[in-house]
């Protein structure tokens, strides 16, 4: 997991060349442009999903994984709080081959909150659990780049 600002992505280049690929287009655009849905940076490689949501409490909400793409969190409006766990103390519940989903069950080991201007790089090992609410509920616009490792 990598916890950082925007303006210290840079920071990041050369870990992976489609996580490269995902950072240098994040630093040439401006998110609020792009289309709700997919939206495309290099094909089934590196593209990002743009989307809202309520947050909701904790109890509520659910994990998730993914074995061959990383995610990288960027709220665009809106907070909340992401839990991130090891997946080695995961129990797997579900599996969703051909979208490379991952659900999952087991303690929050960590709490990260979000804002405009965070970023959250979640890897394989890292579960996740999204749309936790902070300070109450809220509408959260988001996008969410997949980055195929």
């Amino acid at each position: 997991m990598i916890y950082t600002k925007m303006e210290y992505l840079d920071s990041y280049l050369g870990i992976h060349t489609n996580l490269d690929k995902a950072i240098t287009f994040l630093k040439g655009c401006d998110l609020r442009t792009l289309s709700m849905g997919r939206n495309e940076v290099d094909g089934d490689q590196v593209f990002i999903n743009r989307f809202h949501y309520n947050t909701m409490p904790l109890e509520q909400a659910a994990f998730e994984a993914h074995e061959k793409h990383l995610d990288i969190h960027l709220l665009l409006s809106g907070r909340e709080r992401i839990g991130i766990s090891d997946m080695a103390h995961m129990q797997e519940t579900g599996r969703d081959e051909i979208n490379d989903g991952i659900d999952c069950t087991g303690e929050v080991e960590q709490i990260i909150r979000m804002a405009p201007g965070d970023v959250l790089i979640a890897f394989p090992e890292d579960a996740h659990m999204v749309k936790v609410e902070l300070d109450g509920s809220c509408l959260v616009e988001k996008a969410v780049v997949k980055v195929r490792l």
